[in-house]
């Protein structure tokens, strides 16, 4: 065997381990956002009513990005304590938190005026 094909070979072990590695980390990764994703479906069954969940499901179709940041904000006040009342929450509760968090949104926005 020549040194090229010895360094062939060493070139393609290599790559055959950096492929492994990399696939192992991607399966890794995978199985944690699954988990991520069936620990914040059990919390946002607590959360909320089979109503509210709903609504949550019909907002995500539409906007799903903010879907996922009241889910957040949810868990985060969940977790907190700072949800008071009733838990699973009723529709009507969640209404009025998507109406103060939508409110919260629309002020956070700015305008820049040119001189």
């Amino acid at each position: 065997m020549s040194n090229e094909e010895e360094l062939e070979n060493i070139r393609r072990k290599k790559l055959e381990q950096m492929q492994y590695q990399a696939m192992q980390q991607q399966q890794q990764s995978d199985e944690q956002q699954q988990a991520f994703k069936n620990k914040k479906f059990t919390i946002m069954r607590k959360i909320l009513s089979q109503e509210g969940r709903q609504r949550l499901e019909n907002i995500r179709m539409v906007k799903p990005q903010f879907a996922e940041q009241i889910e957040l904000q949810l868990i985060q006040l969940y977790q907190t304590g700072r949800l008071k009342g009733a838990i699973p929450l009723p529709d009507k509760t969640f209404k009025r938190l998507l109406e103060q968090i939508i409110s919260s949104e629309k002020k956070k926005d700015f305008k820049i005026k040119k001189f």
